[in-house]
């Protein structure tokens, strides 16, 4: 494989992961953690140690990503969260 191959393979490669978007979830005052918890295991696929750093995260500084991927993906995913009384966006 030559230096021009690969360095073009680099910037598609780069390009690619630059298309992914981000659900944010947001720190309100009125869900419990069990409550966001719950949600992320149900809506984002979370492993239930991964949902709590989440909750933490999204406590103690406000906001957290909590899912990368396609819009297609994250968007129905969003939608359960925001369902479920939580407050996140796509980014």
């Amino acid at each position: 494989m030559g230096f021009q191959e690969k360095g073009q393979e680099e910037l598609l490669l780069e390009e690619e992961v630059l298309k992914e978007n981000e659900i944010v979830l947001f720190n309100d005052e009125v869900n419990t953690f069990d409550h966001v918890i719950d949600t992320l295991i149900y809506a984002c696929d979370h492993m239930p140690e991964q949902a709590e750093q989440c909750a933490l995260l999204v406590h103690y500084k406000g906001k957290c990503t909590v899912k990368t991927g396609s819009y297609e993906d994250l968007e129905p995913r969003c939608s359960k969260l925001l369902q479920a009384g939580l407050s996140a966006e796509i980014v």
